[in-house]
Order: C-alpha cells, then structure tokens, then sequence
C-alpha cells in the first residue's frame, strides 16, 4: 500500500470514528461515548481505537469540529446571493434544517451545548460557533431592517436568537415525538410564520 493510500485510509477510519461518535451520542447522550463503545460499534479493539485518537476528548473535540465545518461555506454561499435579506435568512435557515434532516444524529450536537460548554477540550469551539452562527443571522435582520422589508421593533439580535430557539425546540421536541413532517418542512414553516408577522408590507 503506497503512501497516499495510507493517508487516505488512516483519514477514511478517523472520519468513521467520528460518525459513530455522533451516532452514539444520538443515541444514549454525552456520558455513552467512551473508547469502549467505540470500539464495540467500530469492532475494533481499543488498542486499535488509540492509534488514532489519544483519549476520548480527542473524539469529542473532532465532532465539534465537524458540527461547525460548513458554516463557513454556508455563510459564504449566502452572502453572495443577490436577493432580499428576507430571501437570505430564509436561504440560511433552510441550509440548516436541510442538512439536519438528511443527517439528524448531527443535530443532537446542540442538545449537548451545556455539558459541552462545561469541557475545556470543546468550550472554546462551541462558544465561538454558537455567537458565529448567532452573529451571522443578526446581521442578516440588520439588513432587513435598515432594507425596510421587515419592522425594526424587535432587536436583530432578539430576532436571532428567536430563530436559533426556534430550530433548538423542534430538535428537542423531535427526540419524544415522532412527526410525519421534514425536520426542514417543519422549520421552514415556523420560520415563514415569524418573518412573515414581521413583514413591512
């Protein structure tokens, strides 16, 4: 096996390492992820595991990392669209609940926000994608506002934070109730409904 095909290989199982550890953290919370379970979904033994990960913070650090990887991207591709700001928080929205719904254990992340915050290896990195993301979409209603298209009474930052709310409850509510709609069906449609009470007509 030639040297890039190591590389490639050794990238391939640390990503597979990482999709069980969202996986199990989906599925019995923060305290299940340990090396063990790791190794027990990955059939690996834990001498293995080590050989990519040093402990387990390393895990949790790297699935911190891949909850925030696109935002760059998403932030880039949204800033550049020529629309309303209306249509570009809409378009942001619709970025997230779109790649929640087609990889919802992903999603989970955010329920973990407090414990991870509590983790000096993650709280840095949560801390900084959380006010990034919240940031971002207040720009985006600072803009709406100052475009006249929707009314300045409440705050942007309020406003953001609704949003953010919004998206974290039909995560939550999605964990004991089971609903026929799309995560992102769902999220539009309460996100049109607060733009829409807030729209300059």
């Amino acid at each position: 096996m030639g040297v890039k095909a190591v590389v490639e290989d050794y990238i391939s199982k640390k990503d597979r390492i990482i999709s069980t550890a969202i996986d199990i953290i989906c599925d019995s919370g923060l305290s299940a992820l340990t090396t063990r379970n790791i190794a027990l979904k990955e059939n690996m033994s834990e001498a293995l595991l080590y050989k990519y990960y040093g402990s387990i913070d390393e895990v949790l650090k790297d699935v911190v990392d891949y909850y925030f990887k696109f935002d760059k991207g998403i932030q880039a591709t949204i800033s550049a669209k020529e629309s309303s700001y209306i249509d570009k928080i809409k378009a942001y929205v619709d970025s997230y609940a779109s790649y929640y719904d087609n990889y919802y254990a992903l999603s989970v992340i955010m329920l973990q926000y407090e414990e991870l915050l509590h983790n000096p290896v993650t709280r840095d990195k949560v801390a900084e994608g959380t006010l990034d993301r919240r940031e971002f979409l207040t720009k985006l209603f600072e803009g709406a506002i100052a475009n006249k298209e929707i009314q300045p009474y409440i705050p942007p930052d309020k406003l953001s934070m609704v949003v953010t709310s919004i998206i974290y409850q039909l995560t939550l509510n999605r964990r004991f109730v089971f609903k026929k709609e799309t995560f992102q069906s769902e999220t539009n449609r309460f996100v049109d409904k607060m733009i829409e009470f807030i729209t300059i007509r």
